[in-house]
């Protein structure tokens, strides 16, 4: 029997938990705001509000709790609910400020319709958000994820990472170009990050032993521009990430536990930047187990099971896509840096039955041991430490 017709039992929201329960869904031009309040039956009401007017929400939630209070003599709190997305986390700060209970939702969580065409509209996301909140605050288990939300600090200091990412992605962009630029002219032997380019440019030779057309000469002139002046910007990120990295390296004359930068510097293969990548997009949060560690960064496994059919998807990647590229990088030089330790010699044993889906395991594995490493001081088993400075 489906649980969604109306009811004379007494809803969660008349009993124990006393609420006014809101969900906000947010585009460019508008949020729709679906509330549930007490004394209202099993009514949702649903208003509009221009996007980015904070003002005229919190009236609107004012006015929510005025007629509530009309209705049933009592005051009730608001809880709200809104999706991960692109406005970030300031409207969920703004609400906390202002002493709202809010939540942030990972969209993927929220179990929807699976027929062949599923109804999409705000209307209706706004109610799917709103049972969902009204499950998660009755307790139902695994009912959605919610997104823990980093402090203002936390987020600022994580863009030098992805900011250096970007910049690398746009120099490979432009070396790639260049050099599918030559090649069609027969040369495929010029270096565009060599430091002797201009030079070596001017003295190029197609392969038929012309001089490079002036057009396509004055055009990758300018795709160096582009290069030398991502170099120098890549440059000044590294600058700051280091500066960044020192500032958080507690001083030796403290007696402190070390800090996680200290304390991943100082393995065998690992470098300032995945240091600085670990840290600002992992080890910044708390993480009540292995598989939440797992599952954050996108390697847990995914099963398919029913009946007597068993079989591997592979891993979810529906975590953070930053910290699980990384996290394949530093499986691979673990296996360089580190071909005594435990968990290079359990890689071996498993690679000749199939190298990529061995590194993938190792990188999670990897990941869970490094998080005990920093958060509980479990030394990885036979892993070799920098020589002191």
């Amino acid at each position: 029997m489906l649980l969604d017709h109306p009811s004379d039992e007494p809803t969660a929201i008349r009993t124990h938990i006393g609420a006014i329960f809101v969900s906000l869904e947010l585009s460019r031009s508008n949020w729709l705001v679906t509330s549930l309040s007490p004394g209202k039956g099993e009514k949702m009401s649903k208003r509009s509000v221009a996007a980015g007017h904070v003002a005229e929400l919190l009236a609107l939630f004012a006015e929510l709790k005025r007629k509530a209070e009309v209705r049933t003599g009592q005051s009730y709190p608001i809880i709200t609910i809104q999706e991960a997305g692109l406005d970030g986390f300031w409207l969920h700060r703004v609400l906390q400020q202002e002493g709202i209970e809010s939540h942030v939702v990972d969209p993927a969580s929220i179990a929807t319709p699976r027929r062949r065409r599923r109804a999409k509209t705000d209307r209706l996301d706004g109610e799917t958000l709103l049972r969902a909140l009204l499950a998660y605050k009755r307790g139902e288990p695994r009912v959605c994820a919610m997104v823990v939300a980093p402090s203002p600090e936390e987020e600022d200091r994580r863009r030098l990472c992805r900011e250096r990412r970007t910049l690398i992605e746009e120099r490979v962009t432009h070396v790639n170009r260049i050099k599918g630029l030559l090649f069609a002219q027969g040369i495929s032997d010029y270096g565009p990050l060599r430091r002797d380019r201009r030079a070596r440019l001017e003295a190029l030779r197609t392969g038929d032993g012309r001089e490079l057309p002036s057009h396509l000469k004055a055009q990758i002139g300018r795709e160096l521009d582009r290069i030398e002046l991502l170099l120098d910007q890549i440059k000044s990120v590294e600058a700051a990430q280091e500066a960044l990295l020192a500032a958080a390296r507690m001083p030796a004359s403290e007696k402190a536990a070390p800090d996680p930068v200290t304390m991943l510097l100082a393995l065998k293969g690992v470098g300032a930047n995945f240091a600085a990548v670990l840290w600002s997009e992992a080890f910044y949060r708390q993480f009540a187990n292995r598989r939440q560690v797992a599952a954050y960064a996108g390697l847990a496994a995914t099963p398919w099971q029913s009946g007597r059919i068993r079989h591997e998807q592979g891993v979810s990647k529906a975590g953070n896509p930053r910290l699980r590229t990384t996290m394949i990088q530093l499986a691979w030089l673990w296996v360089r840096h580190q071909p005594q330790s435990a968990l290079t010699r359990w890689f071996k044993e498993r690679s000749p039955q199939g190298r990529k889906r061995a590194i993938v395991a190792l990188a999670r594995k990897l990941l869970v041991a490094l998080w005990k490493y920093v958060t509980q001081g479990v030394i990885l088993e036979e892993a070799v430490m920098k020589p002191a400075a």
